[in-house]
């Protein structure tokens, strides 16, 4: 590796250690004053964010990225609207830091606390999408840490901007401006040096795609809060509500197809099938969606022939899979072969059947008749979120910023001794 990147990489480490000794210890009214005036400063600065968007997207084109990455990308007024109310909501939330998670006394006079505490310093690895700059350094500093953000070369001059706005609500109340770190080049060398500081990074955060939470995992020395790709299933049930279904299916895939909570594989009870035909499938397809199939649901005009890889497929786009299966048991059996573990839902008005589905798998989030659209921290009540974590230690699931904590045991004597 290039000894400029090493180089900078010690450089913004050192700063990083030095912002988050000092958030540590941040009292909760300045975290919620800087997040308040960050933004402020995102709305104020609204024009700008747009405009460099706007060059995001035009280079995105150029480069040929999907429509579902361009989706990813682009940010409206709306969308702005949506990381303001997000730095605002996260702004209000009690903080987490210092938390009594537990307490106890002992025979032998000591009165013990696990208390919460900020995990350090957080690297933040992400692709096209910009409002992680917002979200990852306000959950980040929220939770007392501080934050090292490597944003997508697609959206770059994007995160910049907001990333700037974020400096602002920092200077604004007096904390220091390295408690949000962005890394000022899109050169793929600083993934590599993020991924190695050991000495400056306690945990890295990958946002993205397969290909990026792949590398990440193979060549990071650091620990690593796993975000997998969401390959998210919808199981219509035997027992399912018919209108509940369609709307739910509907949601599932089409609100937005390019978040890792979109809908990638619908499983179909033949029972279901057999009492209302194909009428999720008929549905899809009316909304312009790519139906890959197998077996009979071939027989549903509009449907396409399913390859072997298409189940277990992270589309991100207008496509899905589709399958029949014969009851729970075996939907439960596709979900375990063919699933990330982020998010499934089962569509049922049988409780046996839905308490089934939430025992048999272990997903990070399992819904009962709700749309996997809602696998975000936002609606989770975390106002944003860093990441949906897919693996099982410490954090699972939307990554808030109670699961950026850590904790530490306070014991309290009275001059006790052991025997």
């Amino acid at each position: 590796m290039d000894g400029q990147f090493t180089d900078m990489m010690a450089e913004i480490g050192r700063k990083a250690r030095a912002a988050a000794a000092e958030l540590a210890c941040a009292s909760s009214e300045r975290k919620a004053a800087a997040l308040i005036a960050a933004a402020d400063a995102v709305w104020r600065r609204r024009t700008e964010i747009l405009d460099a968007n706007t060059l995001d997207l035009d280079a995105g084109e150029q480069k040929g990225l999907t429509p579902a990455m361009l989706d990813r990308l682009r940010l409206d007024d709306n969308r702005l609207r949506g990381i303001v109310d997000a730095l605002r909501q996260i702004a209000e939330q009690k903080d987490p830091v210092g938390r009594i998670l537990a307490e106890w006394d002992r025979p032998s006079g000591l009165h013990i606390q696990r208390v919460a505490t900020p995990l350090g310093v957080v690297g933040v690895i992400y692709e096209s999408r910009p409002n992680v700059t917002a979200d990852a350094g306000a959950l980040c500093l929220k939770s007392g840490n501080a934050v090292i953000l490597r944003g997508g070369s697609e959206s770059f001059e994007t995160s910049e901007v907001i990333h700037s706005c974020m400096l602002d609500g920092l200077k604004s109340a007096n904390l220091p401006e390295a408690s949000i770190q962005f890394i000022p080049t899109r050169d793929r060398e600083m993934v590599t040096a993020m991924l190695q500081a050991t000495d400056y990074i306690d945990v890295i955060v990958p946002r993205g795609g397969k290909g990026l939470v792949g590398l990440v995992q193979r060549e990071a020395r650091v620990p690593v809060f796993a975000h997998l790709e969401g390959i998210c299933h919808v199981y219509a049930d035997r027992d399912a509500d018919l209108e509940k279904a369609r709307r739910v299916v509907l949601n599932a895939k089409t609100r937005r197809t390019g978040v890792c909570g979109a809908a990638e594989c619908l499983l179909i009870d033949w029972q279901f099938y057999t009492k209302h035909g194909a009428v999720l499938i008929e549905d899809l397809l009316k909304a312009g969606v790519e139906v890959r199939t197998e077996g009979e649901l071939l027989k549903t005009p509009g449907t396409k022939k399913a390859q072997a890889d298409d189940f277990g497929r992270e589309f991100l786009d207008m496509i899905i899979a589709a399958k029949l299966v014969d009851g729970v048991d075996q939907a439960i059996s596709h979900i375990r072969k063919y699933g990330s573990q982020h998010t499934e839902s089962i569509l049922t008005e049988n409780d046996a059947t839905a308490q089934s589905f939430f025992e048999q798998l272990d997903s990070a989030i399992l819904m009962r008749n709700a749309s996997t659209q809602f696998a975000d921290g936002g609606e989770f009540g975390m106002g944003a979120e860093i990441g949906i974590a897919t693996g099982k230690l410490h954090a699972r699931g939307p990554v808030g910023a109670e699961q950026l904590c850590s904790f530490k045991y306070l014991v309290t004597g009275d001059g006790t001794i052991r025997p």
